[in-house]
């Protein structure tokens, strides 16, 4: 006897006219892109035309990404009660296919034929090896301008053999140059233009102003989260894409240039939360630098406690101690180390770290390879928080992180891609030591 499903609660899409016809569009293309500003619906909308897609593909095993698998699941997933769990709900559950998280749907609304989406990450240089040994019928990624190229061209490959072969893409902007555009959607639409493309091509641009469902107030409160000279400003509220150029925090380099204190705490912070400690490993002119900060409770404020940067050639044992000795500084004035993130390129002086840590009496130290986001996730959280006055610098021990800051700017050489300068004349060590305290907590911190 089949099971009657009873839907509780249906979900209140509200879609303005621009989204409807992009969402109605997808139904007859194969390519579908929606790129813009931030919380303008873009997800949503491929959301939905992917879930309406499974309905009736005779595809039984489809593909969603995003620059990590947690990510894919947060905005494809789950979307604050509009993702495909939520679709599908009732008629669907997590599980794991072939090692990879999937979410299995089966139910009155795909006929009671077996669906299976497969969620990955797909940022880093290695993530296509996870999405090898399947074919897909469908692809849909969130932040596709975040996924690494071998990424891209493995999930394509792996759809060639699709009944239904579709593909949903968003973005927010990025270089004009950048890969993304050349090799993909600016070089499809011109094909589309010609009449060169078959599968029909669908793209569409929208902004924060475009989404019904948020109101005057709340838009005017997100603006104002952000700095209108910056590049983030430009892409994530007028989805422009533009070239980044110059300082890369100029709101800080100008604040401590002025000495006006804005992201200066004077009191010592309490009711911490965790506290981390970067490190980053020098070597061919650069520097070995050790950077601490804390998280306030909620991921409500970013707090730089200390820094280090040191320079020469630093046998392994005396980096230990180094290390040691800036690990006690830390516990000695704010009591406790949640744990430490080191450059995972470095597995032997890991290794070492942890042995000196031991040997001191700090064996209870956590020590784990640094998660090495993507740089410019890094940046553009350091200077959303920055903007947010959420960020701040306490005492007087973080001179090398305050110059290093101030310091960093945007390669002028790079045309195709938004690339920090790292040619030695800023301090990029102490930058990575810094970033890779709070790169986990990115999504908690100030979401994507």
């Amino acid at each position: 006897m089949a099971v009657q499903i009873k839907k509780k609660k249906t979900i209140p899409f509200n879609f303005a006219a621009k989204h409807q016809a992009y969402i109605r569009k997808c139904q007859d293309s194969t390519f579908n892109f929606a790129e813009g500003a931030v919380r303008a619906g873009k997800t949503i909308d491929n959301v939905y035309a992917f879930a309406h897609e499974l309905k009736t593909t005779k595809d039984k095993i489809h593909l969603a990404t995003g620059s990590t698998a947690a990510n894919a699941k947060l905005n494809i997933g789950d979307a604050n009660g509009f993702g495909l769990e939520w679709i599908f709900r009732n008629q669907s559950h997590w599980g794991k296919y072939k090692g990879n998280e999937c979410l299995y749907i089966k139910g009155p609304s795909t006929g009671n034929r077996q669906r299976i989406v497969i969620f990955a990450g797909g940022a880093k240089a290695d993530s296509f090896k996870k999405i090898r040994g399947n074919s897909y019928g469908m692809w849909i990624a969130t932040e596709i301008n975040l996924h690494h190229e071998k990424t891209i061209q493995e999930a394509m490959n792996r759809l060639l053999a699709a009944d239904n072969r579709k593909i949903f893409w968003d973005l927010n902007p990025d270089n004009p140059k950048a890969p993304i555009y050349i090799k993909y959607i600016d070089k499809y639409a011109k094909q589309d233009k010609e009449g060169k493309l078959l599968g029909g091509y669908n793209y569409e641009h929208f902004t924060i102003f475009d989404n019904v469902n948020i109101p005057e107030q709340r838009i005017q409160e997100i603006i104002s989260q952000y700095d209108p000279a910056s590049i983030w400003y430009m892409r994530d509220i007028e989805g422009k894409r533009c070239v980044a150029e110059g300082l890369i925090y100029r709101i800080f380099a100008d604040s401590i240039a002025v000495q006006d204190s804005r992201f200066l705490r004077t009191e010592k912070p309490r009711n911490l939360q965790e506290i981390n400690i970067g490190v980053d490993f020098g070597g061919n002119g650069s520097g070995h630098s050790f950077v601490a900060t804390a998280i306030t409770p909620g991921y409500t404020e970013l707090i730089a406690l200390e820094s280090e940067l040191h320079f020469g050639d630093i046998d392994p044992e005396d980096l230990g101690r180094l290390f040691v000795s800036f690990c006690q500084k830390v516990v000695m004035k704010y009591g406790f180390i949640t744990a430490v993130f080191a450059d995972s390129a470095e597995q032997v002086l890991i290794r070492g770290l942890r042995s000196s840590a031991k040997k001191a009496g700090l064996s209870w130290l956590k020590i784990y390879d640094s998660y090495k986001e993507q740089i410019n996730e890094r940046i553009r959280a350091t200077y959303m928080l920055m903007s947010q006055g959420r960020f701040f610098i306490y005492g007087d021990g973080c001179e090398s992180l305050i110059l290093a800051l101030c310091s960093a700017v945007w390669d002028p050489k790079e045309v195709t891609k938004n690339i920090r300068l790292d040619d030695g004349t800023s301090d990029i060590d102490t930058l990575d030591g810094f970033e890779y305290t709070f790169e986990r907590n990115i999504e908690r911190l100030i979401g994507r």
